[in-house]
């Protein structure tokens, strides 16, 4: 009977010693994981680290220039003959 109560105490013991380390451990865990996240959110979407130079708040600066071809907008669409049915 003696061995039963030092395993359930053991049992016991260990169960509220780990909750009492996730509990701990939790916030780092969790900043960890939301901080992989956004790196791979970041990643996904071509976000690309900030670059740091010397240029003053309202300064604008092209990085790409957009292609010389243009597109005639003056195309509504196909036009099609129709004929009144009776």
């Amino acid at each position: 009977m003696e061995t039963f109560v030092k395993t359930i105490f053991i049992v016991l013991l260990g169960y509220y010693s780990l909750k009492f380390l996730f509990k701990l451990a939790m916030p780092y865990l969790m900043r960890y994981i939301t901080k992989k996240a956004s790196q791979k959110f970041g990643d996904a979407f071509g976000q690309q680290p900030q670059k740091n130079s010397k240029t003053e708040e309202g300064d604008v600066s092209i990085d790409k220039i957009p292609s010389s071809k243009s597109k005639n907008k003056n195309t509504v669409g196909e036009y099609v003959d129709f004929e009144e049915v009776d």
